[in-house]
């Protein structure tokens, strides 16, 4: 008889629409977007447990009220060595600012495969926490996102705004 691992997921409502997190004992596992093409229904043998995934709901809630640049979870991605290598890579990009594939082949020490983390980068199962988003074409393009180009463009313009103090967007003025 084989036990299966205890999974926990939630959702969590968000300016990019609604996010699904999923932990199990060792931290976070995945954050899937509500539409987008990772998108995903949680397996028959998941636990819905909002107590179980507070850790993580509370530090996304700061990112998006735009008072947490950086965030300290437990994290358990899983994927192979390679990927494991270029989403350690991601965590390391400062908030609001971006590199190219490029430039993270060559952080990583494998300056030939660009198209590689590219890969790496599109597998990443927590966007936002690990954020890929950072990561844009060698011209500066904006490049394929989980959860559409839309959202990476607003992720980006919303971490610019945050990053200069511009909580209230461009033009805006805070009244006294």
């Amino acid at each position: 008889m084989s036990t299966q691992e205890t999974i926990w997921y939630d959702e969590l409502p968000t300016p990019i629409g609604r996010l699904r997190l999923v932990a199990d004992a060792q931290g976070l596992r995945e954050v899937w977007f509500e539409s987008g093409r990772q998108q995903k229904a949680p397996a028959p043998h998941w636990r819905r447990d909002a107590g179980k995934l507070a850790f993580a709901r509370v530090q996304l809630e700061e990112y998006f009220a735009g008072t947490r640049q950086a965030f300290e979870l437990p994290l358990h991605p899983l994927g192979t060595p390679f990927q494991r290598t270029v989403w350690e890579e991601l965590a390391r990009i400062p908030y609001g600012v971006t590199v190219s594939y490029g430039e993270m082949a060559r952080r990583i020490g494998q300056p030939q495969a660009v198209r590689a983390v590219g890969a790496a980068n599109g597998r990443n199962p927590l966007p936002i926490v690990l954020p890929c988003h950072r990561v844009i074409g060698a011209d500066g393009s904006l490049t394929g996102f989980g959860g559409g180009l839309p959202v990476k463009r607003y992720l980006l313009s919303f971490e610019q705004r945050i990053a200069h103090g511009d909580l209230f967007g461009p033009g805006a003025h805070a009244r006294g």
